[in-house]
């Protein structure tokens, strides 16, 4: 059994932030990063304007976008949202990313993942929240099990990379089963 602290928008090692000014420089070099643009998205790898970054983040009713900072230094290293919310069936989508390859593999992405499932079920009081992320994507599906996503589907040959062809896997996890593997230290 995991624990997490109880402060709703700090983790062990980040925090949920809002958007900043200064923020769209850093994102404009992770828009220049393919490995980045092609594990965030089944879209093609393509950078982004500094209007585009700019206007990233602007949550809606149906939506929740938060940066990653670390807790340290308190420097930008990605975002977490949850999305497509649908309020009448408690159920949203999470989407991650972090964004420079030096700050990757440093349990920054598995922090953000407990604290966002956090807000998610314990703040919007969803019960469900789902994913997909692409078959290649190993490590992002590994953080994923851990802190309770399950894999419940598999839509077949999706992405066109390099060639090749990939599946999306579909994730899910449940309220009741991430309170089961996760106690909030009061």
């Amino acid at each position: 059994m995991t624990t997490i602290n109880s402060n709703l928008f700090y983790g062990d090692q980040v925090k949920l932030t809002i958007a900043r000014e200064e923020d769209v420089n850093i994102m404009l070099r992770w828009g220049e990063d393919d490995e980045y643009l092609r594990n965030v998205d089944t879209e093609m790898a393509l950078p982004k304007t500094k209007e585009q970054w700019a206007s990233e983040g602007k949550s809606n009713a149906n939506e929740v976008y938060f940066r990653l900072r670390t807790i340290v230094d308190d420097h930008l290293i990605g975002f977490v949202a949850i999305h497509s919310i649908e309020w009448n069936n408690r159920a949203g989508l999470m989407a991650i990313g972090i964004g420079d390859s030096s700050n990757r593999n440093k349990g920054y992405g598995s922090d953000a993942l407990k604290l966002i499932l956090r807000y998610a079920f314990h703040e919007l009081n969803l019960d469900r929240v789902g994913l997909e992320v692409i078959e290649y994507n190993k490590g992002g599906i590994r953080a994923y099990e851990k802190v309770g996503f399950q894999q419940e589907g598999r839509k077949r040959s999706v992405v066109y990379r390099d060639g090749k062809r990939y599946d999306i896997i579909v994730m899910g996890v449940l309220r009741h089963e991430w309170e089961a593997i996760h106690k909030i230290i009061e």
